[in-house]
């Protein structure tokens, strides 16, 4: 093992053997990435590369012979993000790194060790909170419907990630705006209703799941000296998401060690109403003293004009890192501010503006409408269908969920057991030319055409396989995707909410309703809900390669007229203005 000098950083011998693989990384990443030992917090803004760095990273201490694979263990927040990071791991020569989310990996040492601490099988995980819900809300005489059981589970939800007590909550919850009319008491004995019918049920939740795996690791020795000994380092993605609880468990995971290298965003908090909080991020070097801090702010997604913007939104931003363009000179059309008669309006401006960017080239999967709500797409969607544009509602279902995705991958895996000898690409046009695929797209939206965009994709996949690629490699491959959740692109614009767009990028980004009851919504009235809505705005823009457009519409508002929102405002000339009628197009 290298000596502490050299794993911390400093030109020495194992600088020159990093040879290729830190070759492209910038100063700050290689920085990163030659830190090996010890707490190390990576403050990384919005596409400045977190994801090539940390693999880099544990590919490099694997070289090193720093890290034994097996001994890392790399934590992340959904599952589609432990596959990315599992696949890059594997073509940087690190295949036996485990990759997981926080539940994943709670649920395989609950799952190994129960049968030794508690005897039996464990409880079944629920799939949903929602029937367990409305029974608990019977029990107490409640009467709901499913929006009061969605906003119901999300506070059974808030108040386990927070680790607390019902009792704790029941303080806790009087500081809360609490769903269904409840008062304190009322949602005090939900909850206690809803921890009695799920013990009935001999049945546990995903927040359970981490809660039971910490409870073990308290009180059984043991079992917890066997997990510290089979992981010593470890990685955690989206640091500024942890919750009080996932960081409970990670405490109990690490120990008294200091192995730790966390990765985040101050600036990118915006799950803080499912029990999220940056604080231990920023917090972090007074957690670990002598913590090494490394800071990446050169941003290789976006042009210099959409980083401005970036830039000024998060000027009033606690601990938010100001970016830099990593080419200066690339270019992109100025981002813009467009006012509309309407949400219709809006909605058919944005469209033309959508039809605009296809006439020019852009691929429809490279373009996205952004809103805050999930109510604001009815409108796009409807002016999408008028214009004929393909498009998909993020979140829908899932790419590899659909069925007719599924029949595809077992068509392609029998036509696998007996293959022909014929390119890989005729093979699958022939096999998905059986389902519906043609070489050309039906003419009107639908379901025809939302099956032919699905088939499609895998027929690109195919394309870009090359002609080595055997049909049995490929079917192979496809199921492996479907395992990591690797959704190929659709061909199709993306409705998303700001939200669920954390993580994605596109070339031409549209941010409708960027008006003052809308982004920040209406509801948001104290400070910190306020400084939530600026991080969510942050998020919104840094989504965007190179063009940036912000709408809002006038009319429709709490007050009868809209203004735009505030967090706009400072940024005077970086947003060239304009405005627009149901029957103008506005300025690209």
């Amino acid at each position: 093992m290298p000596s502490t000098t050299e794993a911390t950083g400093g030109h020495h011998a194992g600088d020159d053997r990093a040879g290729s693989l830190l070759a492209g990384l910038n100063e700050a990443q290689r920085e990163a990435a030659l830190t090996l030992v010890g707490p190390v917090r990576i403050l990384a803004g919005a596409g400045t590369g977190k994801t090539r760095t940390i693999t880099h990273r544990i590919a490099h201490g694997i070289r090193e012979g720093v890290y034994d694979p097996g001994r890392v263990l790399t934590l992340t927040f959904t599952a589609k993000a432990a596959g990315e990071l599992r696949e890059r791991l594997r073509a940087l020569g690190a295949p036996g790194v485990q990759a997981r989310t926080f539940h994943a990996a709670a649920l395989s040492q609950l799952s190994y060790f129960w049968p030794h601490t508690v005897g039996g099988e464990p409880p079944r995980v629920l799939s949903g909170k929602g029937p367990v819900v409305a029974e608990a809300a019977q029990r107490i005489g409640l009467r709901v419907d499913q929006p009061a059981v969605r906003d119901l589970a999300t506070e059974i939800e808030w108040r386990k990630v927070r680790d607390l007590t019902i009792e704790e909550y029941a303080v806790a919850a009087q500081a809360r705006a609490l769903p269904a009319g409840l008062d304190t008491d009322r949602a005090a004995a939900l909850l206690q209703a809803y921890e009695a019918v799920k013990d009935e049920r001999r049945s546990m939740d995903f927040e359970d799941v981490l809660l039971a795996t910490a409870g073990m690791l308290e009180l059984e020795p043991w079992v917890t000296q066997r997990v510290r000994e089979q992981y010593r380092f470890f990685v955690v993605d989206e640091y500024q998401d942890v919750s009080p609880l996932q960081h409970r468990l990670l405490r109990l995971w690490l120990g008294s060690r200091r192995e730790l290298c966390v990765v985040g965003d101050p600036a990118q908090t915006i799950f803080s109403f499912t029990g999220a909080t940056s604080d231990h991020l920023v917090g972090f070097p007074h957690e670990f003293p002598g913590a090494r801090t490394v800071e990446l702010g050169m941003n290789y997604r976006s042009t210099g004009a959409v980083i401005d913007v970036a830039n000024g939104i998060a000027r009033e931003i606690a601990a938010a890192l100001q970016l830099a363009p990593a080419d200066p000179l690339a270019s992109g059309p100025s981002p813009s501010l467009t006012a509309y008669d309407d949400d219709d309006a809006e909605a058919e401006g944005v469209a033309r503006a959508i039809s605009a960017d296809l006439l020019e080239g852009v691929a429809a999967d490279e373009i996205a409408v952004l809103f805050r709500l999930r109510g604001q797409a009815e409108p796009i969607e409807r002016a999408l269908q008028h214009a004929g544009i393909p498009y998909v509602l993020h979140g829908q279902r899932r790419y590899f969920e659909q069925p007719i995705v599924r029949t595809a991958i077992t068509a392609l895996r029998a036509e696998a057991a007996n293959p022909r000898e014929e390119p890989l690409f005729q093979t699958v046009r022939r096999v998905l030319g059986d389902l519906g695929w043609a070489p050309t797209a039906p003419a009107r939206p639908g379901a025809q055409r939302d099956t032919w965009a699905a088939l499609d994709a895998i027929v690109r996949l195919a394309d870009a396989a090359g002609d080595r690629t055997t049909i049995v490699t490929f079917a192979s491959n496809l199921a492996e995707r479907a395992r990591l959740q690797l959704e190929p692109t659709l061909g199709a614009v993306m409705l998303s909410t700001v939200h669920a767009a954390k993580g994605l990028e596109w070339d031409s980004v549209h941010v409708i309703g960027a008006s003052d009851d809308l982004l920040p919504f209406v509801a948001a009235r104290s400070k910190e809900a306020i400084d939530e809505e600026r991080r969510l705005a942050y998020v919104a823009v840094t989504r965007a390669r190179r063009s940036l457009r912000l709408s809002y519409a006038v009319g429709g508002g709490r007050e009868g007229r809209r203004a735009p929102s505030r967090f706009l405002a400072p940024l005077g000339t970086r947003i060239r203005g304009g405005s627009a009628t149901a029957s103008s197009t506005p300025r690209p």
